[in-house]
């Protein structure tokens, strides 16, 4: 973070605790991309990253005397931005599909990519367990390390790392098939 925003930043969270929403204003609108991209990548349901999102935001303000600084207070986010989704994950008995032709995606670099491999990634990453999917969330779509995840998800590196290398085994057995005595991996 350059040293001009994280002063802005400072100012504004210190202006918050003091009860200025404009300043609150603002932090929601810095930080507002990273919570629901968080949300949104794990839940794959628009409407529901948006309520994770607001509980996310709602909850800070209700806590903002504990934030100590603008790097808290991404961690914190951040945090609660991943448990708050693997909540929401649970309550969802049926998960609803989404059709990537309506739902924009959240701001991102665009790559040429084959909507039908996404497609399938996306349902085959939606059948790992919570923690595991949340794992490889964080590593790939939000671009954390695993030390970042360990301390977000309040477990040791090296279990970070072991569930992240058991995941994408499990994806790549899911998503390979086997035509004759060959295979075929779609990645």
């Amino acid at each position: 973070m350059d040293t001009d925003r994280g002063e802005r930043l400072e100012a504004a969270l210190a202006q918050a605790v003091r009860g200025d929403q404009s300043a609150f204003a603002e932090i929601v609108t810095v930080h507002q991309a990273m919570v629901f991209s968080i949300a949104w990548h794990y839940l794959h349901d628009r409407s529901l990253a948006e309520d994770v999102a607001q509980e996310v935001f709602l909850e800070l303000y209700q806590r903002l005397t504990t934030i100590q600084s603008p790097a808290h207070l991404t961690f914190w986010l951040r945090k609660v931005a991943v448990h708050r989704s693997i909540d929401q994950g649970r309550k969802q008995k049926n998960r609803r599909e989404s059709d990537l032709e309506r739902l924009p995606e959240p701001a991102a670099e665009n790559k040429p990519r084959d909507p039908m491999l996404l497609d399938r990634l996306r349902q085959t990453l939606g059948m790992l367990p919570e923690r595991q999917r949340m794992i490889v969330v964080l590593r790939y779509q939000e671009e954390m390390g695993p030390a970042e995840i360990a301390e977000l998800m309040e477990m040791p590196v090296n279990t970070v790392k072991s569930t992240l290398h058991r995941s994408l085994e499990e994806l790549r057995k899911k998503l390979t098939r086997k035509v004759g005595e060959s295979r075929y991996a779609f990645f």
